[in-house]
């Protein structure tokens, strides 16, 4: 997966998302995709925990010309049929769907990122579905609600998890960092018992700091900062122990995010010893950084 995290340095994204509605050309049998404005962002408001708010591309080919060497590992499926036994066959697995057009200018750029995370994400499958394509394609966009392309679902154990439309590259890679799930370098909690496991393995003179990423499934900022997450859990591996917790997970993870009076997410807990020294709340890569060398004794000044 560090090659995942590699990609959000230089790919650059694109908004525009398509509209699903085929209206005939004049004078032929052809269909064009008729565009609107970018769906803006949408971001969770729960009565728990809640978002934070923090402080030229060349056109390659388009999903329907794939096929070569390149992309073999992104599968393309033609019915429903078919679409429900790659996700019975992926099992536990992040199943990453993307619903594209074949007049989507929008999903021929992003196409090209889909190709290269599906190399370099081994733990990760990934599926194209030419909504255009056939009557049993449009009856499998209509069965999951597509209205508009480029759009992407991620699914773990038959069970849709998260969707995006209108994104570029950049939080593409991103969302199947983060939902993807299987970093060694970020310690995956699931209750309280882990978090007071992995304390006391941290703890004494020889101890590390722990940095805790406290979110939630479904939340931007969440997912927009945890490839720094990724990055730092490698970079400061001999000085820092990172680990995370999803409070929407279950409701042990829920009550531990109230036991820790967490009310924005993302939270970063710092704990030394197993103590609570300090925490930062939001997405700013730079200031969680900062934050991180000032609980490891670095003075640092904004």
């Amino acid at each position: 997966m560090a090659s995942t995290a590699q990609l959000l340095g230089h790919l650059a994204g694109s908004t525009a998302t398509a509209s699903l509605s085929f209206t005939p050309v004049s004078g032929g049998g052809s269909s064009k995709v008729r565009f609107l404005p970018a769906t803006a962002q949408r971001r969770r408001v729960v009565a728990r925990p809640r978002a934070a708010v923090s402080g030229a591309e060349k056109e390659k080919a388009k999903p329907a010309e794939s096929g070569s060497k390149e992309d073999e590992r992104v599968v393309q499926v033609h019915s429903a049929e078919e679409f429900d036994s790659a996700l019975q066959k992926a099992k536990n697995r992040l199943v990453v769907v993307e619903f594209a057009a074949s007049h989507s200018v929008n999903s021929k750029r992003i196409y090209p990122c889909m190709v290269d995370l599906s190399r370099t994400c081994g733990d990760v499958d990934f599926l194209l579905v030419m909504g255009d394509e056939s009557e049993a394609t449009r009856e499998l966009c209509q069965r999951e609600g597509i209205t508009q392309v480029p759009h992407f679902s991620f699914y773990k154990g038959t069970e849709k998890v998260h969707e995006e439309e209108g994104i570029g590259p950049d939080q593409l890679a991103g969302d199947v960092l983060y939902y993807g799930d299987n970093h060694a370098g970020v310690v995956q909690l699931h209750n309280r018992a882990d978090v007071e496991a992995l304390m006391a393995e941290n703890s004494g003179e020889d101890g590390k700091l722990l940095v805790l990423d406290v979110g939630l499934k479904h939340c931007g900022p969440c997912v927009k900062v945890y490839p720094t997450v990724v990055k730092l859990s490698r970079s400061m591996a001999d000085t820092a122990v990172f680990a995370r917790m999803n409070g929407d997970e279950n409701d042990a993870c829920m009550q531990f995010l109230k036991d820790m009076e967490v009310v924005e997410v993302p939270t970063f807990l710092f704990i030394r010893d197993k103590k609570i020294v300090g925490r930062y709340v939001g997405s700013g890569k730079g200031e969680l950084i900062g934050e991180i060398l000032r609980y490891q004794g670095v003075r640092v000044t904004y």
